[in-house]
């Protein structure tokens, strides 16, 4: 059986992006890209909805990606990708399949190859759509020492209640908490 991990970084008040998909109060310094390079070693595949999609495959394919931080953009680019979309009509970042099905049946599917490891890259619609569905296996949040006005909370769309268990942080000097957890 597969495994599913939900990783994410967000606010203290449960933002995972701001207004207008912005993301640069996240802060992503060297520590925290070194943790992205080694987690990017363990190979899993990583999925995506099309907005997040659409930002990482405008950047990490770039040179000013692959200067600052070489590792990380090597391991993206080098990664087996799926993105979910009903709307995308093609994925040209290299090792990326475009999927239009049903995201939790797709999901299903994929869980059912052994030894299969994905990870969902920010992408909060799709955590929503499969907590709900209750197929991630682990939650990873990166919590950042800022809050915003505005924004989208990290489990837009969820109805039910999802109780978790944490099994794991990490305090990174930044200020950079990450917390991991699993369903109950």
């Amino acid at each position: 059986m597969g495994k599913l991990i939900a990783y994410n970084f967000t606010t203290l008040n449960g933002y995972y992006k701001g207004t207008g998909n912005d993301i640069g109060w996240h802060r992503h310094g060297e520590e925290e890209g070194n943790f992205a390079a080694d987690n990017l070693e363990a190979k899993a595949t990583l999925l995506f909805g099309r907005v997040t999609y659409e930002m990482m495959a405008s950047f990490w394919p770039t040179p000013m990606a692959i200067e600052s931080m070489p590792e990380v953009a090597k391991g993206m680019n080098e990664a087996e990708k799926i993105v979910f979309s009903t709307t995308l009509e093609s994925a040209d970042w290299e090792n990326t399949t475009l999927v239009h099905e049903d995201l939790p049946e797709a999901v299903r599917k994929l869980k059912a190859i052994p030894g299969k490891v994905m990870t969902i890259l920010g992408s909060g619609s799709v955590i929503a759509q499969l907590a709900e569905a209750g197929l991630i296996d682990e939650y990873q949040f990166m919590i950042d020492p800022v809050a915003i006005g505005e924004g989208t909370p990290s489990f837009q769309g969820l109805t039910r209640k999802l109780d978790l268990k944490l099994t794991g942080h990490r305090i990174f000097n930044s200020g950079v908490v990450l917390l991991t957890y699993e369903p109950v």
